[in-house]
Formats: C-alpha cells, structure tokens, sequence
C-alpha cells in the first residue's frame, strides 16, 4: 500500500507516539510494533543488533544497529534520545531481498557513562520505522572495564612433606569483567593438561594432588581482563623430605677394650630441602664378652681432654673477672647526672639537694623525702578550688569512701613538710623552665623524675612523661616536633599511603626505665580486615624501619599502640621519629578525608573564587589550612563534611552546579575537575584543593547559591549547599575557631596529670597485687575498656600505673575524673590506713 508523501509525517507522529505509549515495557529481546491494516512482513527486522561492550580506560566504544526494510534508526539510550547529529547513517539495499537497509553507528563516552553515577546500568537500543511499524532491538549494556589491584586473597609459602597434597588459594581482584585467573611455576605456566598431578579449581586455587620434589618453586597467581593483568606476590613452596636410617651394618670384630661396634647412615633417603634429620645414634658398641671383660685404662686420649676442660674453665673464669671490673667501672662513671647549664642559670632553687660528687659541683641530685605521714586533708577527685582547703577528720576505711549524691573521694598519705614544699612549689612556680618554642609545630620542656607532658597546640599531639620514666636524679631536656611531610622524605611501597603525622620527640638514645605515651591522630577507617597497619621509626642512619605491626605486638616488645576511631597512643622506651603507615587490604579499605569550603572575607573585584580543600581527617592537617587560609584572607562557607577514599584507584571529582545564570558566570572550562587518586591516597602532599572561579555579572551581587559536588568516582560522596551573602554573612567562622589545649606546651610535675600524684601512687600499691576476689589491675582495665591489653599491662612492673598511664593521655585535659573514681570505688578493695588528701593538691 503506497502511502501520499503529505500523509508520511503525520503517519510517522502516530507510529512514534504509538511507540512512545509502549516503552515503560521494554524487553532485551528485539520487540516489534505493528501499525494496524499495514502488512506485518514489512516490519523492519534487525541484521545487526548492537551488543554488550566494555569501555576500556578512556577509549570510546561504537555501538553499530542495521535493519531492513528500515526508512529511519535512532538510538536511544537509558531512556534518552541520542541526537541526530551523533547517529552516523548508511543506506544501501540488502542484497537477498532488494528491500532498502540502513546501518547507524554511534560512539559512547565514558563521561557519557560515568554521569549515571552508579544509579543504574547505562544501556543503548535501537528504534527501526518502517512504513508498516516499528522495532526494537536488545538491550545493549555499556559498562567501565577495571581490575583492582589488590587480591582478595593471596597465595601463602608452605613446607609440605613429599607426596602430601597442596592447595594454594586464590581470590583475584574485582574487575569487570571479571578477571581469568593462570597460575605460574617459576614463572612458566602451569598447564593441567600437560601435568595430571595439578589442576585449579572453580574458585581459582591451584592443586597439587601429590608434592614432588620436582613441585618446589615460587607459586604466582596471575589475575587478567581485558584492562589489566595483575600478579599477585609470589608463594614459596618447599617439597620436604626426612631422613631415614639405612640398615645397621654388621658387628665388628672383638677390639682390645672388650667392645665391638656397628653403624648405620641417614641415607634411606637422605633429608632433602630442610627435612629433618633422623633421630637416635648412627653408632651403637656393646661388650662382646659379656662383661667378663672390663676395659678401665686411661688412655692419653683422655688425659688430653681433661687438660684441654681444666684450661678451657680458667679462661672464662679469667672472662669473667675482667668483665666485672669494666662494669665497675663504667658503673661509676654513670653515677653523677646530666644537667644542662641552662637548668643551672634559670633562678632553679632545689630542696633537698646535694653535689653528687665532691670533684663534680656543678652535676645536681634532687632527692626530694617522700616518706609517708598520717595527716587528716581530705579533697574530692573532681574540683579544683582556690582558696585554702576544707579540713576533715577521715576513720579507717576504703581505697573510695563514698560521699552523699554518688561522689566519692580518694584518701592517701602526704609526704612531710619539707617534701610537701617540694611537691607544692613544682605545681605552682615556673620550677622547671621550659625553652621558648621555635615554631608552632614545637614544643620544648626540662623534666626530672616527677615525669610532665609536652604539647603542640591544635594538632592532637602530644608526649606524656609519667612519674619515674625518668630515673631519678636525672634531668632531661625533652623536645616535641611535628614535621611537614614535604620536609621529610619517608619511602612508601607498593599501597602504602601516610597515616598519621610524622612526629618527632627526643633527644633520641636517653634512659628510659617506664614507656612514655606518644599521641597523635591519624585518618584511616581501622579495620583488621582492611589494614595492615604499621608503626614505623627512623634509625640513627636515617632509614626507616617497622618497629611495630598493629595487631601482632608481643607483650614484652619495646613498643606498644593503643588504635582508636581517630587517634593513636604509642608507648615507646625509646625516643625518635615516628609515622603511622597503612597497606590496603581490600577495596573496603578507606581513609577519611576533610572537606572544607573557603572563600575571600572581602571580595573587591567581579571575581569570586571557591577553594575547596581535601585533605587528612587529622587535627594537624586542618590547623595548616586554617593558619593558610588566614593569611590569604579565607572564611569558611560552609559546614566540614567527611569523605571516605576507598583505594580503588579512582580519582576525585569536584563540581560546581546550579549556579544563578542571571547573576553569576562559572569560569569553569569542563564539567568537574579532579585530583588524582596518587596526589591524595599518598599521604604526603598538602594544601591539595581545586578552585572555582566564578564572575559576578554586577558589582551589587552579593548573594550566591549554588552546589559544589565532591566525590570519588564509584565510591563515595558528599554535596554542598552554598547560600549566603559574601559581603555579610560569617555563620561559619566560628566552626573552625581553635581552642585552648590544656594552656602552655609544656606541663611539668603534678600539674601536668589529672590525677594526683599522691593518690596515684595508692592506687598503684592497692591494685598492683593480685587478688582473689578480682579486685586489681585486671578489672580496672575491663572497667575501663582497655582489657584487650591485658598482656602488655601484665609484662610491665606495675600494670597499674600503666592503664593509669594510658587513662592520663587520651582525657587531658577534659577527663572526667569522677568516672575514673567511680571505677575504682566499684572494685571494692578494703584497706585499713588512713589516706588524705586537699583540695589543693588536686
């Protein structure tokens, strides 16, 4: 049926609405669309159809549709029409039905792809017309190709015995599509149809049915898609064989000495690739005459070897002597102390002390008496007072009498008077001078054994130096610093991505007889599934090293670490450099980044630009913006949000929508701009941010509103809404006002610790002692919440004093101490002395 050229458009408007009608219905499956009293053999029917592709890194992909008899073919794709200026048309005629055919061809982007942004599939189909209806073609499904670079899970070294069976597993990384897995024998391929005794599972393992010494190499899994091919580390396998004893020989002959002997050898086989030697002798003599016959001569033999025994114990009876002597000696020398001239100079007016050598006058001892009295002061753990202290008379009781309304109040003993002075003048005067800081990112302090805290304001880093981590008579001058990680080259292999700040304390190679804490935040999300976390310290020489994997700490290790949401306590005997790295695990592996919007305070000109800043989750990162953003005359615009960066090796985007056309002109020449996935998963670059421009269209303009997209491509992400006044408004400043930290960087004696020092040192002689009824250390630390640490607590002197330790570093200065006392009271423990304590010395 012909149909009048004025009739075909308002025909093709029916077909295309009748078409438009039935789309909430489409199937993968080509879908015809007959045009009622047309003939249906006419319908258009697909000779190529396009199909599912993968977009390789950036390369764009061609999606290819050919119908007959076909008069127009569009595309359409996750619901939109693709313009017509995209489609590229042939038209010919097929050749075995003469009909006319048309093939369209089109390129998708990964832009065009990635703007989904994870809601959905993106899928393409084709729409073919013909005089007599139309047709649909499948479903087409675009996706981004990608293989992670990590395994889920890698193969592990095994020593197995010869002829027992082997299996090593194999998860590769996520990709899509999804990965192939080969496996590589000292890097030739393992082929299973060649060898019957090996073959690999569904799940991707490799078998060895039977190990043979011949199945000794290094195993590598070997993860490959059409984007990447990715190894995983190399496992080494070891066939191992015992040894076993050949047959014994025959007896020898009768010998002078009424013996004879027989052998055997480790030969039956012989131990191969570390296999154990056999066991029992490979020599065994008996009397040949049934003891009839007893050789008992001397020969010279032996008399050579009683000789060479006598002179062997005289030299190390010499050895010893010697040693004794050098340790005498360097014994002496290490009596008198280190004191720094500065101390001396700095109106330093000590009791109790005394010249430590006659010949020596200028090396000070400070021996404070701190033998115990029975006093009647009384104070509560929380106050703190001015003004003299209220006097009570206390009865024997508990370590915690509880008061009226649920307080309860610590008891000790006070020293005497002179010891009393001492203690009292180091709480109140400047009694140690602490050295004027450098910089803002140091702080410096002069310690003796009554132990302090160094501080550098605003960054969450700290030093706590207990009571007695310094020996006594000993003066230190003690230094706090935090680095820029552009100033110090740390090496990061493989995944390794900067954690933490990277803090110094020293000087380093002094005497430490208890751990100090050192505190710092970090910004990884801590999970042992995900992290591989590992402190590491910079060696005399300059290189680094791991002195400590989070997780596998041994009790008695020189170092330990406390891992919390967002800080770390590290205790440590040994001063140094330190830095808290990470090793992704998994994909879920995720470090939180600061999100922060700044913008001029003054905007004099058209232009108005909007800085936003990624950076570390740490407080160290964020008072660095903040001191830069004050000098170049920044204000925040809106509230801190937190991203989680997974290590998907995808970068971050940032974007700026909606903004008023009317009144304001983005400057932007792309549709988001990006931070590159190294730049931030590193660790070491700072101030890394993107800036908008934008142009006001008149001077007057003083309100903006308008979004800024932040996000990591198949990951996480955040939105901002900005609307405000740029000449007035500054609801946001005071966000990111930094409070005080405790005061000075530098605390000293008591008045560095909550707790007092007196009542500390009771809580320690109460709970150190193990007791039956389980009122000790042990059940303040579950009280506490640190009862996972109950190993390196046990390995310490007194487990008390380091949970108290621990308690002093992560509640400074804003600890409750009522909660603290409230702990202690629900222990129990009796005790009969009578224990005091002012309002003062609190």
């Amino acid at each position: 049926m012909a149909v009048r050229p004025g009739l075909w458009p308002a025909l093709l408007g029916i077909v295309l609405a009748s078409w438009l009608r039935s789309s909430g219905a489409q199937q993968s499956a080509t879908v015809a669309n007959p045009v009622p009293g047309t003939n249906p053999d006419l319908l258009p029917h697909f000779l190529v159809e396009p199909e599912d592709v993968y977009i390789v890194k950036n390369k764009p992909v061609l999606l290819v549709c050919k119908a007959t008899p076909a008069t127009q073919i569009f595309f359409k794709c996750n619901g939109e029409w693709v313009r017509q200026v995209d489609h590229v048309i042939e038209r010919s005629t097929d050749g075995s039905s003469g009909l006319p055919a048309m093939e369209v061809r089109i390129n998708v982007s990964r832009q065009q792809v990635e703007k989904v942004f994870g809601l959905e599939e993106y899928w393409c189909q084709c729409v073919a017309w013909s005089s007599s209806g139309t047709t649909k073609s499948q479903k087409a499904y675009i996706r981004i190709a990608y293989l992670r670079k990590n395994f889920e899970q890698e193969p592990l070294a095994k020593e197995v015995s010869l002829e027992q069976g082997i299996v090593l597993p194999c998860r590769p990384p996520e990709g899509i599509p999804p990965a192939e897995v080969e496996w590589l024998r000292n890097e030739d391929l393992v082929d299973p149809s060649l060898d019957p005794n090996v073959y690999i599972t569904r799940e991707h393992s490799l078998v060895v049915r039977q190990a043979r010494l011949a199945d000794t190499a290094n195993y590598t899994c070997v993860a490959k898609n059409i984007v990447a091919r990715r190894r995983s580390t190399s496992a080494a396998v070891i066939v191992y064989v015992d040894g076993s004893w050949s047959p014994w020989s025959k007896w020898s002959a009768c010998g002078l000495d009424c013996t004879h002997w027989r052998s055997r050898e480790c030969s039956d086989p012989a131990p191969r690739n570390g296999g154990e030697e056999c066991r029992g002798a490979d020599l065994d003599t008996h009397n040949c005459t049934s003891g009839l016959c007893m050789h008992t001569t001397s020969g010279p033999e032996d008399v050579a070897l009683y000789v060479g025994l006598i002179a062997v114990a005289v030299c190390l009876l010499l050895l010893l002597l010697v040693l004794i002597l050098v340790y005498c000696r360097k014994k002496e020398g290490l009596d008198s102390d280190v004191a720094d001239s500065s101390i001396l100079t700095s109106g330093f007016q000590p009791v109790s002390i005394k010249p430590s050598k006659a010949d020596n006058p200028h090396l000070l001892t400070i021996q404070p008496d701190l033998s115990t009295t029975t006093t009647t002061y009384q104070g509560s753990l929380c106050p703190r007072q001015d003004g003299p202290s209220p006097k009570f008379q206390l009865t024997n009781g508990h370590l915690l009498s509880p008061l009226s309304g649920g307080r309860h109040t610590l008891h000790h003993s006070s020293p005497t008077s002179e010891a009393e002075d001492f203690v009292s003048r180091l709480s109140t005067q400047n009694y140690f001078r602490s050295l004027p800081r450098g910089t803002s990112n140091m702080a410096y302090g002069t310690f003796n054994f009554l132990g302090g805290r160094l501080m550098i304001p605003h960054t969450g880093i700290s030093l706590l130096i207990p009571p007695d981590s310094i020996p006594r008579g000993k003066i230190y001058e003690i230094y706090l610093t935090l680095h820029k990680p552009e100033d110090v080259r740390l090496p990061l292999a493989g995944c390794q991505t900067l954690l933490s700040p990277i803090v110094s304390c020293g000087p380093p190679g002094v005497l430490l007889t208890r751990p100090v804490i050192l505190a710092m935040d970090h910004c990884g999300e801590p999970s042992p599934e995900s992290w591989s976390l590992r402190l590491k310290k910079q060696s005399c020489e300059g290189t680094w090293e791991d002195v400590l994997h989070l997780g596998e700490e041994a009790p008695s290790h020189l170092y330990y670490c406390q891992l919390e949401a967002s800080a770390c306590y590290v205790f440590t005997e040994q001063l140094g450099r330190f830095a808290l790295v990470g090793e992704a695990l998994s994909v879920a592996a995720a470090k939180r980044l600061k999100l922060l919007l700044f913008a001029p305070v003054a905007c004099t000109s058209l232009e108005y630009n909007i800085r936003v800043y990624c950076l570390h989750d740490t407080r160290d990162a964020l008072k660095e913006v903040v001191q830069l953003e004050k000098q170049l005359g920044g204000q925040l615009i809106q509230e801190p949000r937190v991203l989680h960066l997974k290590d998907s090796y995808h970068n971050l985007r940032l974007s700026i929508h909606d903004v008023p056309s009317s009144l304001w002109k983005s400057k932007l020449l792309v549709s988001y701009q990006e931070i590159p996935f190294y730049h931030i998963w590193n660790g070491t670059q700072q101030f890394l941010h993107c800036t908008f421009t934008l142009e006001r269209v008149s001077p007057s303009t003083s309100d903006l509103a308008c979004k800024v997209w932040v996000w990591q491509v198949e990951g996480d992400g955040q939105s901002f809404s900005i609307n405000f006044n740029i000449t007035k408004d500054t609801r946001f400043t005071e966000l990111l006002a930094l409070e005080s930290e405790g005061g000075v960087p530098a605390l000293v004696g008591p008045s560095a610790f909550k707790i007092p020092f007196l009542i500390r040192q009771k809580i320690i002689t109460s709970l150190d002692p193990p007791c039956s009824r389980g009122a000790d250390w042990r059940t303040l630390a579950q009280k506490l919440h640190l009862d996972s640490h109950l190993s390196f607590f046990a390995s310490k002197p007194s487990p008390t004093a380091m949970i108290l330790n621990l308690w002093e570093a992560r509640h400074f200065p804003n600890g409750n101490l009522s909660q603290l006392a409230t702990a202690v009271a629900g222990l129990g423990q009796p005790d009969g002395g009578l224990f005091t304590v002012s309002e003062a010395e609190c």
